[in-house]
């Protein structure tokens, strides 16, 4: 089927209380199991764990391999990447914080530089991220699915292209390195959270 995944095999007896063997291929790889199942459930409610696509994904790293980790994977559980808070100088990106519905995430980095800030529009999520890095992140640049550039940072250094794996995903949250500077970032993306259609 479409997503690259399927089925074979009979699930239950009439009674629903017999279950067969089944058979599932997944990325060309068959993997049996056996399953007992209420009559009351349907054949996709059980199969639908199974053939539901993967959503998230991972861009990265950029950059170097000094400072020290952060990661704002915590962060997305506030909501949508709402705002960026970047500190820059004249070589590279200092330091950068974000806001994940209406609550900003922990600033990192450092201290020297000047401070910008940008917020999206309601609705308005990251779908690509390019930028350069050398030992340090020298450039970011967020694109936006309302046709929007939000670029940080000095153009110079070695070229990288972050977008999704899977479609009808976004930006949900960053991590990378950070001392003095940020040292390197990495990109997690994933579907727009529904509960939240207004951040």
């Amino acid at each position: 089927n479409a997503t690259g995944r399927s089925w074979e095999g009979s699930l239950c007896t009439a009674a629903g209380q017999d279950c067969q063997r089944l058979a599932w291929v997944v990325g060309g790889r068959r993997v049996w199991g056996t399953a007992v199942l209420p009559e009351h459930l349907c054949l996709q409610a059980f199969l639908s764990p199974l053939v539901q696509s993967r959503t998230s994904s991972y861009s990265g790293e950029y950059g170097g391999k000094g400072g020290k980790r952060f990661s704002h994977s915590g962060n997305q559980l506030d909501g949508p990447i709402t705002a960026f808070r970047i500190r820059v100088n004249r070589y590279y990106i200092v330091g950068l914080q974000v806001r994940y519905g209406t609550v900003w995430s922990d600033y990192v980095g450092g201290t020297q530089g000047d401070l910008e800030e940008i917020f999206l529009h309601p609705g308005e999520s990251v779908i690509q991220v390019s930028g350069k890095y050398k030992s340090y992140v020298k450039q970011m640049i967020f694109m936006t699915d309302k046709g929007r550039y939000l670029p940080f940072g000095k153009d110079s250094g070695t070229s990288f292209n972050a977008v999704p794996l899977h479609p009808n995903t976004v930006l949900r949250f960053i991590s990378g390195r950070s001392g003095s500077a940020i040292d390197s970032i990495s990109l997690h993306w994933d579907t727009y959270p529904s509960h939240c259609n207004t951040c």
